[in-house]
């Protein structure tokens, strides 16, 4: 049986083995997370946890790297001390907050889904929101925007809104993720490169630094991808973990001969055919002392005494519809990976999944770290056999550990680490099947989804040009009574989410 294809399949073998042992159904711990009854056992959900986490722990050194080396208006580091300095508080902050929400998603929602600072909205607050506010200002945006997500989700509209969604199109939704996973591993391994002279040429990537493959961290993230690739064929238990470790090991023997060094030192100075982030070694001390600098570093409504009342709901509009849509999507493709969706393709418990995630936003806000939001990385887990909330306490019990064992983290390269994420792209993509490609009013919502996610960089937009065409395309058929309420007026909202700036220019909002 393949590790990363289970749901139905698991479940005949395992069922009949727990009825001549019933002695299993009275472990406390299987019982509380559903583990045998999901086709799962604890072996299994605790390598995928770690699996997740190694696919996650980049975001304890990226988030810094982002954060960390811009300023505010008033020309403030995050953390209050200058950059590097800061880099510590912000890791310590970043891998705090990820692994208490992680562990609150496995124990209140029993669903294998890990969160950590969401990228593209640390992007967002440390080039755009903080430009024109101090850090504890941006921050405050972050709380109410999770606030306002929360009380959506215990009215139970932003659940309604999820029922509302066509299930070929959450299909759509699950395959295009499955793309843009890929395409994250692809670049996070510098297997593909963005151009660096992309305005004068004719495409906006290729295959390398300059068309073709070169240095060793490439080389070994192929090696990892033939690595894991074989494993999961032969059907080897662990194939992704064991994958990550094995890869990590050659990537520090090949860091010792070859001295190949980051990418990018921090300093100026890149290296097209360095290490993306971590560079492979063995580190001098295996323990570091955390601070957690930057909790409650946050003023909850001093955004709209630094740019106005207009500017601050349009932010708060832009972060909270990025982050409504994107849980949706990641939640149900978690869950179609791991067959635990029902016929209309809602997980189980996805209330307290989005009242964990609400939560998890106004709680990185809190703490100064962004908003924290769920990963599609968890996918990797999955695919490792993971299918309860007992996954999710292995990965947030590791990140709590980063903030000890930081050194540790460090000695795993992407390169090592996204294979997986190929892997598991692929798994996703398999679910393509089901939509009716003959049906014109879901095959190019469904296209459009797909192809967008990755092609943007972003769930949000591939699922709010979905919507938006699906509720076009009812409406030019003669269907339009079709469509749900609900997604009429979520398409209204991604039409002001995509239209946002030329609002800002007619309503004179800077």
């Amino acid at each position: 049986m393949p590790p990363g294809r289970l749901g139905p399949q698991v479940r005949p073998i395992v069922l009949p083995r727990l009825k001549q042992h019933p002695k299993e159904k009275r472990d406390p711990v299987d019982k509380f997370f559903k583990i045998s009854e999901r086709g799962s056992t604890v072996g299994r959900e605790v390598r995928g946890g770690v699996v997740t986490f190694f696919t996650m722990a980049y975001i304890i050194v990226l988030n810094p790297l982002i954060l960390g080396f811009a300023t505010d208006k008033s020309g403030a580091f995050l953390g209050g001390v200058k950059a590097p300095e800061n880099l510590p508080l912000i890791a310590a902050g970043t891998a705090l907050v990820a692994g208490l929400m992680t562990i609150l998603m496995g124990v209140v929602a029993n669903y294998p889904l890990a969160l950590a600072t969401g990228l593209g909205l640390n992007a967002f607050v440390a080039f755009t929101i903080a430009k024109g506010m101090t850090w504890s200002d941006a921050m405050g945006l972050i709380v109410i925007e999770g606030l306002i997500i929360l009380v959506l989700v215990l009215t139970g509209f932003r659940t309604a809104v999820f029922h509302a969604v066509p299930a070929q199109l959450k299909t759509a939704i699950s395959v295009g993720i499955g793309l843009f996973i890929a395409l994250i591993g692809l670049v996070d391994a510098g297997f593909v490169r963005r151009i660096p002279d992309a305005a004068g040429t004719t495409v906006p990537v290729q295959l390398g630094p300059d068309g073709f493959l070169g240095g060793w961290p490439v080389l070994v993230f192929a090696i990892g991808l033939v690595l894991v690739v074989t494993l999961y064929v032969r059907r080897v238990k662990g194939a992704i973990l064991i994958s990550i470790l094995a890869t990590t090991v050659l990537a520090v023997v090949v860091e010792a001969i070859a001295k190949i060094g980051p990418m990018n030192d921090g300093q100026g100075h890149i290296n097209p055919h360095g290490w993306n982030l971590n560079v492979p070694a063995v580190p001098s001390d295996v323990v570091s002392m955390p601070d957690f600098g930057t909790l409650g570093h946050f003023s909850l409504l001093g955004s709209f005494q630094s740019v106005g009342v207009v500017s601050s709901v349009l932010l708060i509009f832009t972060l909270m519809l990025a982050d409504f849509f994107d849980t949706m999507g990641t939640m149900t493709a978690i869950g179609a990976e791991a067959g635990l969706l029902d016929e209309e393709g809602t997980p189980p418990n996805s209330q307290r999944i989005l009242v964990v995630d609400s939560i998890a936003a106004a709680a990185g806000g809190a703490a100064g770290v962004s908003s924290n939001t769920s990963y599609i990385e968890s996918a990797s887990g999955v695919g490792e056999g993971a299918r309860t909330g007992l996954a999710s306490v292995v990965t947030g019990l590791c990140f709590l550990l980063a903030t000890v064992f930081s050194p540790l983290v460090k000695i795993i390269p992407n390169e090592a680490a996204v294979p997986a994420l190929v892997l598991v792209g692929f798994l996703m993509m398999q679910q393509v099947k089901n939509i009716d490609w003959d049906d014109l009013e879901i095959a190019i919502p469904a296209f459009l989804t797909i192809v967008l996610m990755p092609f943007t960089y972003s769930i949000s937009v591939g699922i709010g040009a979905g919507f938006v065409a699906y509720t076009v395309i009812k409406v030019v058929r003669g269907h339009a009574k079709a469509v749900h309420p609900l997604m009429w007026l979520v398409s209204v909202l991604f039409v002001v989410y995509f239209a946002i700036e030329p609002l800002k220019q007619l309503l004179g909002v800077s």
